[in-house]
C-alpha cells in the first residue's frame, strides 16, 4: 500500500469511528470536525489527504505552515488551517494572515496584538482561548482559575471573536477530568466549540463534547515520516 493510499484509508476509517462513537454518546456526528495535524509531516502527505478530500488541517508552527500550505491552498481554495501550537507575539500578524484559526490564545498582551492585528489587516481567524487545565509550569495555556476573566476581556475589552476553548490534558493524568473542566467552562460563557482529543484520548474527548479532534499520528503515522 502507498502512503497515499494509508492515508485515505486511515481518513476514512477515523470517520467511521468518530461516527460511531457520536452517536453512542447520543451526538450528530456531522457536530464533531476531524483536524488533520500535519506538523513535520512533508506537504506530499498533506496533498494526498486533500486528494482524499479531507480539507481541515493543523499546524504547530507557523514558519512550518507558511513554509507547507500557501502553494496548498492554491489548488484547494476550501482548505481548513488551524494553529494549535504556542503563538509568540512577534508572529501574531503572520498567524492572523495564514490561518483560520488560532487555538492558542492564552495571555493578554497576545489578545491586544491579534485585536490590533485583526483590525489592520481585516481578518478575524476563529480565536480558542487554551487553558491548562493540568497546571503544568512548562504548557503554554491560561490557568483554570484566570480563565473566566479572561474570555470576557477577550470578548469585551478586546472584541475578540473567541468561539470556543482547547486544552492538551498531562499525559499521566486522566483525560476526561481535563475534558469535563474544559467543558464546564465552556458552558459558562456559551462557548460551542471544544478543541480536545488527540490520537490517544479522542474516544474519551468525543463522549465529554469535543467539537474538534486533532488528530495526527493516527492519520499520517509517526512524525516525520
Amino acid at each position: 500500500m502507498t502512503d497515499d493510499n494509508a492515508i485515505a484509508e486511515r481518513l476514512a476509517g477515523l470517520r467511521d469511528r468518530i461516527a460511531t462513537l457520536a452517536r453512542a454518546a447520543g451526538r450528530d456526528p456531522a457536530g464533531i470536525a476531524l483536524m488533520a495535524v500535519s506538523k513535520t509531516h512533508q506537504a506530499t502527505s498533506v496533498a494526498a489527504a486533500l486528494a482524499a478530500g479531507h480539507r481541515f488541517f493543523g499546524e504547530n508552527r507557523v514558519q512550518e505552515a507558511a513554509g507547507k500550505y500557501p502553494a496548498l491552498q492554491q489548488s484547494y481554495p476550501d482548505l481548513r488551517l488551524h494553529l494549535i501550537g504556542p503563538l509568540q507575539r512577534n508572529k501574531a500578524a503572520a498567524a492572523v494572515a495564514l490561518f483560520a484559526g488560532i487555538e492558542t490564545l492564552d495571555r493578554p498582551a497576545l489578545a491586544e496584538t491579534l485585536a490590533r492585528e485583526m483590525e489592520r489587516q481585516q481578518r478575524r481567524p476563529d480565536l480558542f482561548i487554551e487553558v491548562n487545565t493540568g497546571e503544568e509550569a512548562q504548557k503554554s495555556g491560561v490557568l483554570p482559575a484566570a480563565a473566566d476573566d479572561f474570555i470576557i476581556a477577550c470578548r469585551d475589552k478586546w472584541r475578540l471573536p473567541v468561539v470556543g476553548l482547547m486544552c492538551v490534558p498531562p499525559q499521566d493524568e486522566e483525560p476526561a477530568l481535563h475534558f469535563a473542566l474544559l467543558r464546564d467552562i465552556a458552558r459558562r460563557h456559551g462557548l460551542q466549540r471544544l478543541s480536545m482529543g488527540m490520537s490517544a484520548d479522542y474516544e474519551t474527548a468525543i463522549r465529554l463534547g469535543s467539537t474538534e479532534l486533532r488528530l495526527g499520528t493516527a492519520i499520517f503515522g509517526a512524525r516525520g515520516n
